[in-house]
């Protein structure tokens, strides 16, 4: 079993240099750190600019403006957790298995990159940019999705899952994944190993097809 939860390949621009790649690495980073801690309104270039400890025009050099840089954010957190999931899915023996594999990976996730994770949440709260546009490409989150209705598709076909509407099943998943940074920032010493465990069993019992019953004699 292949998950779709495939990382989104981003080809560096062949005429940056590896600096120029080092230092657009640096402020995507310090944006995340900002957007996390003071949320998508207060992250300003000359925020995010003392964070990384370089004037707002370097910023500007490298980015055409706080869109364009957002959008570098969410494809960076949307690859790094692609990266950081997707072997731990690949290669499950049954859906079951890849199910709970996909959960418990999203959960421990978050516990690994925290700042991440509530950037992009801090993000999504913000809504539409200026001009009406979402503030990244939608189709960031499409793996993920994609990548949970296939594994639920694939128990169905196998009857270790029940009938159950695919898509609204995944939803509702990661809708529960999703609630775990929000969660974190206000509990910060909360069991995530637990948490993950228990996600993953609470969908497992969710979807498991009932077993057959012995018939009366």
């Amino acid at each position: 079993m292949s998950s779709e939860n495939q990382t989104i390949d981003k080809i560096a621009d062949p005429k940056r240099s590896f600096i120029e790649e080092a230092r657009r690495a640096q402020i995507i980073d310090c944006a995340i750190d900002v957007i996390a801690e003071q949320g998508f309104a207060q992250a300003s270039l000359s925020q995010i600019a003392k964070r990384a400890g370089i004037s707002a025009g370097v910023i500007s050099y490298h980015f055409a403006g706080k869109d364009d840089l957002i959008r570098e954010v969410a494809a960076h957190v949307f690859t790094k957790g692609a990266a950081f999931i997707g072997p731990r899915v690949n290669g499950q023996p049954a859906a079951p298995d890849a199910l709970r594999a996909f959960i418990v990976a999203s959960v421990d996730y978050v516990a690994a990159r925290p700042a991440y994770t509530r950037a992009i949440m801090n993000i999504i709260r913000a809504g539409r940019g200026e001009t009406g546009q979402p503030r990244y490409d939608a189709a960031l989150e499409a793996p993920r999705r994609d990548g949970f209705q296939q594994i639920l598709r694939w128990g169905q076909d196998t009857g270790e899952f029940r009938a159950f509407d695919v898509a609204i099943m995944a939803r509702t998943i990661i809708e529960a994944v999703d609630a775990v940074p929000p969660q974190l920032a206000v509990q910060p010493d909360l069991d995530m190993a637990a948490y993950g465990q228990e996600l993953a069993t609470l969908f497992d019992l969710a979807t498991r097809a009932a077993p057959p019953q012995p018939s009366a004699e």
